[in-house]
């Protein structure tokens, strides 16, 4: 069941030479990471995503490219070199390309990000680390 609050209507930019869209999609406010898959899965619905663009192995190699971007991000920030025709985005919105491409993924296997984070954790707790 999707939690997603359509109440508010947000205008979103898509990129360069993109139109503006409007988008009834809201996120609440301190979402959790189930309302985030939810977000997800009603966000993808909403842009018309393709079945062929949706395979794991697909989205799986845009999270890639995204983690490249968030590596560039983090070099201009720390001052190391980068190519001077390079686009550069922030951090943060690398971290939330981020995101959004890890619920997609946990989305297409039915993984419960919350529980296998929680899960996880347990197994870690147990690890010597030094």
């Amino acid at each position: 069941m999707l939690r997603i609050v359509n109440e508010l209507s947000t205008e979103t930019c898509k990129p360069k030479n993109m139109t503006k869209t409007k988008s009834s999609l809201y996120l609440k406010e301190q979402p959790t990471l189930r309302d985030i898959q939810d977000y997800v899965v009603a966000l993808e619905k909403e842009r018309g995503f393709k079945k062929s663009n949706l395979k794991p192995i697909q989205t799986a190699l845009q999270l890639g490219e995204e983690v490249g971007e968030l590596f560039k991000a983090i070099r201009k920030r720390e001052g190391i070199t980068i190519a001077h025709d390079s686009t550069v985005s922030e951090i943060a919105d690398e971290l939330a390309d981020i995101l959004n491409f890890t619920a997609a993924i946990a989305n297409r296997y039915s993984i419960d990000l919350e529980k296998a984070f929680r899960d996880k954790e347990e197994i870690n707790k147990k690890r010597k680390w030094s």
